[in-house]
């Protein structure tokens, strides 16, 4: 029995002995893993300091987003509470509502600034004035709009810039034109407009641009256009205006194109730059195919800032003066159908800017220098010997 208790306990012995030493062996695992876990807390501890790191980042930028997200409708004038103003609405829809008009198919919705869910009017511009939208352009030219000039756009009292040219308006240009007071640009060439221009257009202080060519304007001038002081191209051609072109219009100071050719115009030139100091920037002068008669004066070199000067088909009589030959920069002078004599000064021969010189149809005497001095100096004369 002994024997078999050895043979028992032995294994028992080795079994147990070898039981301590696996469990030597787990406590060596069990601290490295103490180790590697507490590295891996820690490596977490950091990955969730970052992230909150992170997550704070994005919240001030999110915030920063968010304000700026509230901020674009005044960035870009379209807030959502913004109107447009029941005036410009109205009178922008009787315009479209007349029968000529029917042409502006662009023309959808009610408000012409656009509802948020449609856009402006197609050449119609809109410009944020405290809690309201207000029209301050209108371009709708070269769509063969018909009939009257629409008194509805007088009601535009923001407007700047009125473009309606290149159709088939018809009628007078309406006096209430005199309350678009800041109007700039005003361009109504190339329509069907009939009568005076009325006297209120000198009521249009901030006016610079005025462009009334190509229709069929009756009666004279008027003087009120030299209430203007910012008027800087005034085009007049190609009507039906008679009488004297006012000297008043060389009052405006800033006045650089002056364009009335193609009318029943007479009088002189004498008479036109009578005042002193007259067109004091003016560097385009158009006074062709009118009726103006007597001299060109000296005194018209005096406007030395002169560039083109065009005086063909009048009545015009006498000598070129030799001092609009000093003019700096003359580029353009056209003198051609007129009855002007004698002979062309040599001093146009060498001025350094003059391209072309247009003399046919006078009766200059022969004997001026070749054309070949001045190399782009263009001499044509159907009366003339060389």
């Amino acid at each position: 029995m002994a024997n078999r208790s050895n043979v028992f306990e032995e294994p028992k012995w080795r079994f147990e002995g070898k039981l301590y030493g696996v469990e030597d062996d787990e406590a060596k695992i069990m601290d490295e893993g103490d180790e590697c876990r507490d590295r891996g807390r820690r490596r977490f501890l950091q990955l969730i300091e970052f992230a909150e790191q992170v997550i704070r980042r994005l919240t001030k930028r999110i915030c920063r987003l968010a304000s700026l997200i509230t901020l674009l409708p005044f960035i870009f004038n379209v807030a959502v509470d913004c109107k447009t103003l029941k005036r410009d609405v109205k009178a922008l829809n009787e315009i479209k509502a007349s029968l000529g008009w029917r042409v502006v198919y662009a023309w959808v919705g009610d408000d012409p600034c656009g509802d948020g869910d449609l856009p402006a009017w197609s050449g119609v511009t809109c410009s944020t004035q405290g809690d309201y939208r207000v029209v301050t352009e209108l371009e709708v030219y070269a769509v063969s709009i018909i009939g009257p000039f629409p008194t509805a756009v007088t009601n535009l009292l923001d407007l700047t810039r009125l473009d309606l040219h290149n159709n088939k308006l018809t009628g007078p240009i309406p006096p209430q034109i005199g309350r678009l007071k800041r109007l700039k640009v005003l361009n109504l060439r190339w329509n069907k407009l009939q009568d005076v221009i009325p006297p209120e257009i000198g009521e249009l202080k901030k006016l610079t641009h005025l462009y009334l060519s190509f229709n069929s304007f009756k009666g004279e001038i008027p003087r009120e256009l030299a209430n203007l002081p910012d008027l800087q191209y005034l085009h007049l051609h190609e009507n039906r205006f008679i009488g004297r072109i006012p000297a008043e219009l060389g009052t405006l100071r800033n006045l650089r194109h002056l364009d009335v050719g193609n009318n029943h115009l007479v009088g002189t030139i004498r008479e036109l730059i009578r005042i002193e100091g007259c067109f004091p920037v003016l560097r385009n002068l158009y006074l062709n195919n009118n009726y103006l008669t007597g001299g060109i004066p000296a005194q018209l070199a005096n406007l030395t800032n002169l560039e083109i000067l065009y005086l063909s088909y009048n009545k015009m009589s006498g000598i070129v003066p030799a001092g609009l030959a000093h003019i700096p920069k003359l580029t353009y002078l056209y003198l051609d159908h007129n009855q002007l004599s004698g002979r062309i000064p040599d001093a146009f021969y060498k001025h350094p800017y003059l391209k072309e010189l247009y003399i046919e149809g006078n009766a200059f005497r022969p004997g001026v220098n070749p054309i070949g001095i001045h190399k782009v100096l263009e001499l044509s004369d159907s009366d003339f010997l060389f």
